[in-house]
């Protein structure tokens, strides 16, 4: 028998009260019920797969306000608790210990947790205590309750709101976990523990922050006072093995025919720009976009946080660094683009684009950078142009907007555009050619279009795929002058597009 049995999570055979509902009913002010009642659900089962990882989900939607339903009492947070602090007098400072690599440390921890958890063996199970031995193991070597939902293939988002309340997105939907760190002070620890890594802090004067985890998840942490509620953690994950093209046509992102085509405006080195919102998919699709750039080329990558897995050879990897304590030693994005030019790269691929590093970006395509790749927040392509019409005047140059439109309509050559349609999916929605300037206008023309007319299925989910426009890039002779011939039928038209 469990812990949580021996204490009375199963109710008595007699209908008296058990343990675990006396100890509910004190904590919320209650009287003590007087027997126990059924937990019959009311909401309807969720239509998401199941999840895999060891956290479930709960089924207790939140309510308005601070926190959710408080989560239900666990009974080896004593226990973890009181085998952290043996384990913290156990070893002191080397718990904490950064200097020390990651193996040594589980070892030590690996040696001296099983005569901690002994001393709980009149109240530990043998389950009990493997579970007792997980769970702390993940909270002083991994990230804590989080870390089985970092292990969870399913889970693409992990986002703590606070201590006590924990969201993850699966399948492109937003579910409560049942999870929860001790305290605040525990989450700080393991907020600080993943900036420490990267050589960042977040504290009071540098109350927000972001980082990555070792395998190149997104990670942004913000931190009281201006975390009114205390400090909040998300976390946007990245698959283990870099996606390829096929898993993009396996998830419906793009066509074969798209592929085709993308895959020889990387060869035929186009400047391509790659648009969409929040969470579309931006960087996932540059980074299958890079697979296709030759492995004989001197490529050089620059990021707010390192998160390209690029599989050629030649590649020089350059990150944002954020000023020190004192104000100073920041080396932005627009510095980087700027010593990159003087590095002999033959391919620029720049994670975002989002202040004044723009103008550096387009003046490096125009000045015989050909075939870069970067990325720009935006809800349409015509939406792309109008933003870096804007980031680059926050260059503080006092350039006509003529000007800069020119130098936008002459660097960019294709923009892919990606969108989260209503079933939580990342599609490519456009893929249009920049075709020049008539008048002050920076003159467009969509290539393949998404087609919303096809409807849903029974499920919600979108039938429309990337059909061509039946018009034919200008580019296709400087293709051409690369050796790269595009079939007629690419272009073939399927039909209106919506």
């Amino acid at each position: 028998m469990s812990l949580a049995d021996r204490i009375g999570k199963r109710g008595d055979d007699d209908g008296t009260p058990t343990l675990h509902q006396r100890f509910a009913s004190r904590r919320d002010g209650a009287a003590e019920p007087a027997a126990p009642t059924s937990a019959a659900p009311t909401s309807p089962a969720p239509t998401s797969p199941a999840p895999t990882s060891a956290v479930p989900v709960s089924g207790t939607p939140g309510r308005r306000g601070r926190h959710t339903e408080r989560h239900t009492y666990d009974p080896l947070a004593d226990v973890r608790r009181r085998a952290h602090q043996a384990l913290l007098d156990l070893l002191g400072p080397k718990l904490y210990d950064t200097v020390n690599s990651d193996e040594d440390l589980e070892k030590q921890v690996r040696d001296a947790l099983p005569d901690v958890l002994a001393k709980e063996e009149g109240v530990l199970s043998a389950s009990d205590r493997a579970t007792a031995f997980r769970q702390i193991l993940d909270e002083i070597l991994g990230h804590g309750p989080i870390e089985p939902l970092l292990r969870d293939p399913e889970v693409t988002e992990i986002m703590v709101n606070s201590w006590d309340q924990i969201y993850v997105e699966r399948y492109g939907h937003i579910h409560p976990v049942d999870a929860s760190f001790m305290d605040e002070t525990h989450l700080r620890r393991v907020i600080d523990k993943i900036v420490s890594r990267v050589g960042r802090r977040v504290d009071d004067s540098a109350p927000m922050m972001d980082a990555r985890l070792p395998d190149g998840s997104r990670v942004n942490a913000v931190v009281p006072p201006i975390a009114l509620d205390g400090s909040a953690l998300t976390i946007r994950k990245f698959s283990a093995d870099p996606y390829t093209v096929d898993d993009l046509i396996r998830f419906g992102t793009l066509t074969e025919q798209v592929a085709e085509f993308l895959r020889a405006c990387i060869l035929g080195r186009l400047d391509v720009l790659i648009t969409g919102g929040t969470g579309t998919g931006k960087t996932t699709l540059l980074n299958v976009l890079s697979q296709f750039l030759p492995h004989d080329e001197r490529i050089i990558t620059i990021e707010d946080s390192a998160e390209l897995q690029l599989g050629q050879e030649h590649v020089l990897r350059m990150e944002y660094r954020p000023p020190n304590i004192e104000g100073r030693g920041e080396v932005t994005i627009r510095d980087l683009v700027r010593n990159a030019l003087r590095m002999r790269p033959d391919r620029i691929v720049v994670g975002e684009v989002r202040d004044s590093a723009a103008l550096d970006m387009l003046q490096a395509m125009n000045t015989g950078h050909d075939g870069s790749l970067t990325t720009v927040h935006a809800n349409s392509p015509r939406d792309s142009v109008s933003r870096l019409e804007t980031m680059v005047m926050m260059a503080g140059m006092d350039l006509p907007v003529r000007a800069i439109r020119e130098q936008v309509a002459s660097a960019i050559d294709v923009i892919v555009h990606l969108s989260r349609l209503r079933d939580g999916s990342r599609r490519i929605t456009h893929i249009t050619e920049v075709a020049g300037m008539e008048g002050d206008v920076v003159t467009l023309q969509d290539l393949f279009a998404f087609d919303y007319r096809a409807g849903e299925d029974e499920y919600g989910r979108p039938k429309g795929e990337m059909r061509a426009t039946g018009l034919r890039p200008r580019f296709s002779d400087h293709l051409a002058d690369h050796g790269i011939t595009l079939p007629p039928e690419l272009f073939g038209r399927f039909g209106a597009v919506a």
